[in-house]
């Protein structure tokens, strides 16, 4: 189950479980789509891999209780900034490679 972090990993900008501003690699770190586009080039400053928009969960238990009440998102902040200058030599070799062939 995703955990929703609650913020951008970078800027810290709040992004609530019903943002469609969260952005998540394979193993779910989280960043704003600003940071993605304008700072990480689609690159994950800490896999290398590629994002996609985080899923929204439901609010509604429309079916079996799957939904933010009974399943809330994580309170835990993971802050860790990136370097725009040593992540551009980081992603420069592999950010024209599609991120399903990293």
């Amino acid at each position: 189950m995703l955990e929703l972090r609650p913020t951008c990993e970078h800027c810290n900008k709040s992004l609530p479980p019903e943002s469609t501003e969260a952005m998540i690699c394979t193993f779910e770190c989280t960043f704003c789509r600003d940071c993605v586009d304008d700072i990480l080039l689609n690159v994950c400053s800490n896999c290398g891999g590629g994002f996609v928009p985080r899923p929204v969960r439901p609010q509604i238990n429309w079916k079996d209780g799957n939904c933010l009440s009974q399943h809330p998102a994580s309170t835990k902040i993971v802050h860790k900034t990136v370097n725009p200058i040593e992540h551009q030599a980081f992603a420069k070799a592999i950010k024209k490679i599609a991120p399903e062939r990293r």
